[in-house]
């Protein structure tokens, strides 16, 4: 027998006409300032699919705008975020690809580049009902949803960095619930995505960072809103 939850019958808190093409988007971009250290400055938008065909009328660019600056799916700021953005000093254009197809038809890319100097891009899908999964982060596939606290760490594909990474979490008193490492081939560049149903102190991100091969290491609290949102 199959289950269906409430949030699956009445949709997520929102702020436009769509779940998938607005509060998608929002949550997708929610994510994504998260992912990338430092306050942003410039952010680009390559639109996919329906959100390409659909991101004005149905309030996508809005929404992504709403979402990189912390907003969450039912801030009413969202009606707003292209003049707010304009006025915080945030760069901000949006292109339109409709030439991939060989995508899920709700997707984004979003480069991002920091007033710390951090340029990274990340590419989210819109699944419905409000709920996102990040796919890719600059070149390196990924599967994250943010449905959980979880750790994100960029570091080197050397032995011992994984032990490193748990020892740091257990001595926190870090609840694992799940643990994966993608990386772009074997020695290079990985990324290994800790998550956990426990809100994650603040204190690990030093510690993580210890190791030399560990390059930076984000935090992302499970819940709508970021550190940009002022």
């Amino acid at each position: 027998m199959s289950f269906i939850s409430v949030f699956d019958v009445l949709g997520p808190k929102m702020v436009g006409p769509s779940s998938s093409h607005t509060a998608g988007a929002c949550a997708i971009a929610g994510l994504a300032q998260k992912i990338c250290s430092g306050r942003l400055k410039k952010v680009e938008f390559t639109l996919y699919g329906s959100f390409a065909k659909t991101h004005e009328g149905h309030g996508t660019d809005q929404a992504l705008l709403g979402g990189i600056m912390g907003f969450a799916t039912d801030d009413i700021r969202i009606r707003d975020s292209l003049s707010i953005a304009r006025e915080r000093g945030l760069e901000f254009v949006f292109k339109v690809n409709t030439e991939e197809t060989d995508i899920h038809p709700n997707t984004v890319d979003i480069r991002m580049i920091s007033d710390s100097g951090q340029e990274m891009t990340v590419r989210g899908e819109s699944l419905g009902g409000g709920k996102v999964r990040i796919a890719r982060i600059d070149q390196v596939e990924v599967d994250f949803t943010g449905e959980y606290n979880a750790v994100i760490v960029i570091q080197q594909d050397r032995p011992g960095v994984a032990a490193h990474i748990t020892r740091i979490l257990s001595e926190a008193d870090v609840n694992i619930a799940f643990m994966r490492i993608f990386r772009e081939s074997k020695g290079e560049k990985a990324y290994t995505i800790v998550e956990s149903d426990n809100r994650l102190p603040g204190d690990i991100k030093g510690k993580l960072l210890e190791n030399p091969l560990v390059e930076d290491v984000m935090i992302v609290q499970n819940g709508q809103g970021g550190g940009s949102d002022d």
